[in-house]
């Protein structure tokens, strides 16, 4: 889903990740509140098709390559893998950049201690709260917290 959403708006990330679990995802034997698939896992992603879905062919070669990497055991996306490790494999995937890579840390990995500087809501959140226009600078007081200060100022925005 971080993926999907890089560049893109919200709901258009949530379009793409509809369509891959429409086309990929097990279909549930027992829907529950609407919920009928589950996301396919790291395998199934490894070998799709991903072209007719609206992805962008780079998008998609980014995704098939974490898939390898996570159906293969190159990347593990745990919460209990070694944090420093799995995102320094990540940022070696062709795509996968810094804010993409810090943003899988945060929610795969379940850091508590990361802060996307460079994410646009964030920058704006501080500026309407007038917390600061330095973001890197005010972020280093919320350690070790700092995943949960990003949250309430994605809220705030």
């Amino acid at each position: 889903r971080t993926i999907l959403g890089q560049q893109v708006s919200i709901g258009a990330a949530r379009t793409l990740a509809s369509r891959m679990a429409a086309e990929f995802g097990t279909k549930l034997s027992q829907p529950v509140a609407g919920l009928e698939r589950v996301w396919p896992d790291a395998a199934t992603l490894a070998d799709a098709d991903l072209g007719g879905l609206g992805i962008s062919p780079s998008r998609s070669a980014t995704l098939l390559r974490l898939s390898e990497a996570v159906a293969s055991g190159d990347i593990n996306l745990d919460a209990g893998a070694d944090r420093d490790e799995t995102e320094r494999r990540l940022r070696d995937i062709k795509g996968i950049g810094p804010w993409t890579a810090s943003y899988i840390r945060m929610r795969a990995l379940r850091d508590p201690d990361v802060f996307l500087d460079t994410d646009l809501g964030a920058r704006r959140a501080l500026q309407h709260l007038a917390i600061s226009s330095d973001p890197r600078g005010v972020a280093v007081r919320w350690r070790p917290w700092r995943s949960y200060a990003l949250h309430y100022l994605w809220t705030a925005a």
